[in-house]
């Protein structure tokens, strides 16, 4: 879990216990850090995405404008990110492939070798390629969660935001087309292949190709069932 997931969940919790409320102070960096077991640096850059989020205000200096105030309740965020869940499911889905192959892409570019995401990526692939094999819909709820850990990363929190958001339309989606599929094990053994290839791309830090190997896996998919988008 990321350090601002950290922090808003802390702020999510004291809220509920009617510890903080709307317009309260965070504790200074130095005891959230201690409290949370991170570094100070990390709670500073948590705090820069809260911000830019709309949970928190941070002031600087001192005075009554000091100090990290919650400015929204995190819930409300919560909302925002549902109400698009509902809406992607009626979106076309030549656009969701599209706008995954404009993030997942850039993602893929820019993820360093070292992300501690590319761990998850791994051992999610290492359950896709279960020797007694998974159903359709067992592998698909573990390729959007491969695919989400690719674009977790890159490190850009409103990629990953947006990203979470299409989940479920992903999902959803990918899961209706392969009724369409001519042979769905033949297809599950490629995307296996492909994801394989994406992981070593990145890890090898070859974002160029990287990029252009998700491009054309998200593409390929697709086209296969019938859709031809790109």
């Amino acid at each position: 879990m990321r350090t601002h997931q950290l922090v808003l969940s802390w702020i999510e919790d004291q809220l509920s216990a009617g510890r903080l409320a709307v317009g309260g102070r965070l504790p200074a960096e130095r005891t959230l850090a201690e409290q949370l077991k991170v570094s100070r640096t990390s709670v500073r850059e948590a705090i820069r995405i809260l911000e830019a989020m709309g949970v928190v205000r941070a002031g600087v200096g001192s005075g009554p404008e000091a100090g990290t105030v919650v400015i929204s309740d995190p819930t409300a965020a919560l909302g925002s990110a549902l109400r698009l869940h509902v809406a992607t499911q009626h979106l076309p889905v030549a656009d969701i492939v599209e706008t995954r192959v404009l993030l997942e892409s850039w993602a893929a570019a820019k993820a360093p070798q070292d992300a501690p995401e590319l761990d998850g990526a791994s051992a999610l692939l290492a359950a896709m390629d279960a020797p007694d094999g998974l159903s359709a819909s067992d592998f698909l709820a573990l390729d959007v969660r491969f695919h989400l850990a690719l674009a977790n990363a890159a490190g850009n929190a409103v990629v990953s935001a947006m990203m979470g958001s299409l989940r479920e339309a992903i999902q959803g989606y990918a899961a209706e087309l392969t009724a369409t599929l001519p042979d769905w094990e033949a297809t599950a053994s490629r995307l296996r292949t492909e994801h394989h290839a994406i992981l070593a791309a990145v890890r090898n830090g070859d974002g160029a190709r990287a990029a252009e190997l998700v491009a054309a896996h998200i593409e390929g998919f697709y086209k296969e069932a019938g859709l031809g988008a790109g």
